[in-house]
């Protein structure tokens, strides 16, 4: 018997064509995304208790990723009705109406996207991808079923990525609030000798290689 490969797809890897089936109606990923950012995240399973924490939590952030442009899907291999029925028990009895879609993913799907842990039988990671509006892999995070992932940091990370596309700068560790520089972002190191000599009094610098600027200069 040919044994499953355990594949995620790699930072900067077209992100996998698929055609699925959503609490929305068919969906094909990233086609319907064309021209935004997503965030695709799989979860274990509905109706479990860290699973149900994890999307409230990303419903209530919905307003902060619409205006970052980013749209959110999840994804479990569960069947429709199922997400159907979890999502409604959501809305009833925590009075949280999920308004983003939910894949209903099969193994083939979850495998693609390396979800499927292998040592777990059929649940599915809680892996989340950053997708931008060119339907390329950005970011990839991937944590164990035991641990909720925080959506603040993931809102930070949409935010960081676009930021260092749009002002062609890199983001420092914990953006805005970083204990170096604050809310400045660094500007990428100069590749040759006359760029060093420009920088003089253009940035704030501790060396040559290690400038930074405040947001927008």
């Amino acid at each position: 018997m040919e044994e499953k490969t355990f594949h995620m797809p790699l930072l900067g890897d077209p992100f996998p064509e698929l055609t699925v089936k959503t609490t929305h109606g068919p969906m094909n990923i990233p086609g319907d995304m064309k021209g935004s950012w997503f965030v695709l995240f799989s979860h274990p399973a509905d109706f479990t208790p860290v699973c149900t924490t994890e999307f409230v939590a990303f419903q209530k952030r919905i307003g902060e990723f619409d205006k970052l442009g980013c749209k959110l899907v999840g994804m479990s291999v569960d069947q429709v009705f199922s997400h159907i029925k979890w999502v409604q028990w959501i809305k009833d009895t925590l009075k949280v109406e999920i308004t983003y879609p939910i894949i209903a993913a099969n193994d083939q799907i979850a495998m693609e996207l390396g979800m499927l842990h292998p040592g777990k039988g059929t649940n599915t990671v809680r892996a989340v991808f950053v997708g931008d509006p060119a339907g390329k892999v950005r970011l990839v995070m991937y944590y164990p079923q035991e641990i909720g992932r925080n959506m603040d940091e993931i809102v930070r990370a949409v935010k960081a990525l676009q930021l260092a596309d749009n002002e062609k700068v890199a983001v420092p560790a914990g953006w805005p609030n970083n204990e170096i520089i604050g809310d400045h972002i660094i500007v990428p190191p100069p590749t040759d000798m006359k760029a060093i000599a420009e920088r003089a009094g253009k940035y704030e610098c501790f060396d040559w290689w290690f400038c930074h600027k405040t947001l927008g200069k």
